[in-house]
């Protein structure tokens, strides 16, 4: 692995919303460092890629973040809105996981904060019914991280 650049290592999975818009969850490399990466993508007449919306999560984060996601009930119509919790990604900076109500609709928001400044717009927005899929991917990305990288075929 060059540990200069960036590394698509694996994906692991992806959650359809409609025909055109996916969230793919993959394992990447920056400079020897692994990390998982949950990114909207569009594929449109006019575009076809990643689009802004999305996060990296360190190994740590995922180790924290898998059993809270794991505690949420699956009947999500009595999930209340509110913090599921808030992960250290480097000094100042966090990734908060939330579940919100944004224009009618229910989601889960991974999003970052920043100290001094609030939260950025570095984040995803997943609809609370792929709920189940999240928590699956969620795990398959700790069992990921978890394997040697030898164990990667590039």
């Amino acid at each position: 692995m060059n540990d200069t650049s960036f590394v698509a290592l694996r994906q692991i999975g992806t959650i359809r919303l409609t025909t055109e818009e996916e969230i793919r969850f993959s394992l990447d490399a920056y400079r020897g460092y692994r990390y998982v990466s949950v990114r909207r993508y569009l594929q449109t007449d006019s575009f076809s890629g990643a689009t802004r919306d999305g996060i990296t999560l360190s190994p740590e984060i995922i180790r924290a973040l898998v059993p809270r996601l794991n505690a949420l009930p699956a009947e999500t119509k009595t999930l209340p809105d509110g913090v599921v919790g808030k992960f250290a990604k480097r000094a100042g900076l966090c990734v908060v996981v939330s579940v919100v109500t944004f224009r009618g609709l229910r989601g889960l928001d991974l999003r970052q904060f920043e100290e001094g400044r609030g939260y950025t717009k570095k984040g995803i927005w997943i609809p609370l019914e792929k709920l189940v899929e999240v928590k699956k991917l969620f795990a398959a990305a700790q069992t990921a991280l978890a394997e040697k990288p030898s164990d990667f075929a590039f």
